[in-house]
């Protein structure tokens, strides 16, 4: 019994061993928590998944669609604001052969690191980005072209100030890119500019940013050029003396009236030139700050893709779908941040929502409108496979149609147990009908010598069509759910 009883003993401590050994090398291997080896298992149950045309496998093993698991998205979500068509159906023609470039507007503590880094680490190219050990950029040229597709932090640099805004962006991009990579002839046109962007709920933005000042972080490096000037030490003061902020209290980050941080998501997004840029007195603060709200709305509505930190999945999504460009890894929901770790009192809360409120607007406002454009996506998604279905469908009908069996009747006149779709027209409204053979009266008879069916009702904004079927119906259920 001692002899068996040391045996185990030793296999347990060699368990053990092996196990911190292979802790102690993932952690040598993958020191960051974007190391493509965590995502392994979620990529191998997701296999197929991220290919552009086959984003329809995202029903989990659980049967759980893993959208909404995977951000806890209300599964009946209610729009707020009325958006066109075009707002809502994102889809540019992206040439990234051509002169067509991205630009990445990375306002502070949104997650933009982390999604910088899936721009020029995790895409499927022709020529991926060349990323090389120790050095923070990459080289991202177009195929066959010592040419540039990507402008951004972690590809071109901070060419055009730390963390421009929209402001510097738009009147810095296109002179610099001019600069840089002349046009070949001066007849072609301009290239095209797709700016995007990543936002995050304003208090945990707040609070992370609080954290990143307080570990001794600053911006000074920001130009904050608007109307071709940067703004005067009057204009924009500091709200410390030394070289940092590092231990500000979170009492002391709030109490400060110049704070950057305080609606940045809306000032960084807005064109500041409409409101003096950064000199405030030449409007109240409220008519200022009302008319940088509708100048983010808009410039967000127009941009060519946006995405939320607080929906990974969905952000994944709609930038594939939009730029027609698939991930190699799925991207991940990650609520462990160092804001979430901070207890804040809710009258502190409070407090930070009332000095970001504008940032409020903005963010419930974009949260809005990337729900509703996922939406469209994915309806628009389920149409396209229902219509491919039924040319699939009409082709087999079509081999099929000219063959006469049994009664010497076409096979497409046979009486059918499955549902039939039909619509009635009675004056200017059409409804649509699902005729089903009822189970009870199956087998008897009319007067015709037809069988007796079940007839229900449909209103018209079902969006069925014509030889739908009940995997149709069942489609447009699912859109619903």
């Amino acid at each position: 019994m001692d002899e068996r009883s040391t045996n185990h003993h030793r296999l347990l401590i060699a368990l053990v061993i092996s196990l911190l050994f292979g802790v102690i090398v993932l952690q040598y291997l993958c020191p960051s928590s974007d190391c493509q080896l965590l995502h392994l298992g979620s990529l191998a149950s997701n296999s197929g998944s991220n290919a552009i045309g086959s984003q329809g496998n995202d029903i989990g093993l659980s049967g759980q669609d893993t959208y909404v698991a995977e951000d806890c998205a209300l599964a009946r979500f209610i729009p707020r604001f009325n958006f066109t068509s075009a707002d809502l159906s994102r889809l540019v023609d992206f040439n990234i052969q051509g002169d067509d470039v991205i630009v990445f507007l990375h306002i502070q503590k949104t997650g933009g690191t982390t999604f910088g880094r899936h721009l020029v680490r995790n895409i499927q190219l022709e020529r991926p980005c060349e990323c090389h050990v120790g050095q923070k950029k990459c080289t991202c040229y177009r195929p066959g072209k010592r040419e540039t597709w990507l402008f951004s932090r972690f590809s071109t640099g901070w060419s055009c100030g730390l963390h421009a805004d929209w402001t510097e962006l738009t009147n810095c991009v296109p002179s610099l890119m001019n600069t840089r990579e002349p046009p070949k002839k001066p007849t072609v046109p301009s290239r095209n500019y797709y700016y995007i962007t990543i936002l995050r709920d304003p208090v945990w933005r707040y609070l992370s940013e609080w954290r990143h000042v307080q570990r001794g972080a600053t911006w000074k490096a920001s130009l904050h050029v608007c109307d071709g000037r940067a703004p005067t030490l009057a204009e924009l003061p500091s709200c410390y003396p030394g070289d940092d902020w590092s231990g500000c209290s979170l009492q002391e980050f709030m109490d400060c009236p110049y704070n950057l941080a305080n609606n940045r998501q809306v000032r960084m997004l807005a064109d500041l030139s409409l409101v003096g840029c950064y000199n405030v007195s030449a409007m109240s603060e409220d008519e200022r700050w009302a008319v940088l709200l509708e100048s983010a709305k808009r410039n967000l509505r127009g941009m060519a893709f946006f995405g939320l930190t607080e929906y990974q999945r969905k952000t994944q999504y709609l930038f594939e779908r939009t730029f027609h460009l698939a991930f190699i890894a799925p991207f991940t929901q990650l609520n462990g941040t160092r804001a979430a770790s901070v207890e804040v009192v809710p009258e502190t809360q409070l407090r930070i929502r009332q000095l970001n409120q504008w940032d409020e607007e903005l963010y419930e406002y974009a949260r809005d409108l990337l729900l509703q454009r996922f939406q469209v996506a994915r309806q628009q998604e389920r149409k396209q496979a229902r219509e491919r279905r039924q040319q699939k469908r009409r082709r087999l009908r079509g081999k099929l149609g000219s063959t006469r069996l049994g009664m010497g009747r076409p096979v497409a006149e046979w009486p059918s147990d499955k549902p039939q779709w039909t619509e009635t027209q009675t004056g200017e409204a059409i409804t649509t009908h699902l005729r089903t053979p009822s189970p009870e009266r199956k087998h008897q008879k009319r007067g015709g010598g037809e069988p007796v069916e079940a007839e229900v009702q449909l209103p018209d904004w079902w969006g069925l069509e014509e030889n739908s079927t009940i995997e149709d119906y069942m489609d447009n259920v699912e859109q619903w759910r």
